[in-house]
């Protein structure tokens, strides 16, 4: 919980420096590129948790690895990896991904189904909830057999539960009672 805020905190600090800097772009850029390549190899994260390695061993790596980057987001990840929080950058670059979408008006929305939705189904769904939202919907479908039938939509905290399975569950509560 407090790795969370924590890398909520530089995440945040990461955005304003780059909106004052004026090139938000290049650094949600760098930081996407950053956070693949932590999801994709074990080694590199191996690198990112190893106290063996010195710090300023691990900001000439990353220099190396990833030289095409900002100058701001070498400075940044210099910064975090002197500070002894390399460990969070993963972390912090999922956190930085969520603050640039809601500073962008993105709101990152899931349908999950039983079957994939046809095109029409699809398009209704969004619909009503564009309806009730400010901003763009990116829109992230997911297949999930155990729901029967139906779908459930999430939205941050907010989640729309028309499946059968919950409905069937909901069914079920009510007879035992």
């Amino acid at each position: 919980m407090r790795n969370t805020k924590v890398a909520a905190r530089y995440a945040k600090a990461l955005l304003e420096l780059a909106l004052e800097q004026k090139n938000l772009d290049s650094v949600v850029g760098d930081m996407e590129v950053f956070s693949a390549t932590v999801q994709s190899s074990h080694d590199f994260e191996l690198l990112l948790l190893s106290p063996v390695v010195k710090a300023d061993k691990k900001i000439e790596i990353f220099q190396k690895v990833f030289e095409a980057f900002e100058k701001t987001t070498h400075d940044f990840l210099a910064l975090v990896t002197n500070s002894k929080r390399e460990a969070l950058l993963g972390d912090i670059a999922l956190a930085f991904d969520g603050l640039v979408k809601e500073y962008k008006g993105i709101v990152p929305v899931t349908i999950t189904s039983a079957v994939a939705l046809d095109a029409s189904t699809k398009d209704a769904i969004i619909a009503k909830v564009q309806a009730s939202v400010e901003g763009t919907l990116e829109v992230e479908e997911k297949i999930d057999e155990s729901l029967i039938g139906g779908f459930v939509v999430r939205m941050g905290d907010f989640r729309i539960d028309a499946s059968v399975v919950s409905q069937l569950n909901n069914l079920k509560q009510r007879l035992t009672r």
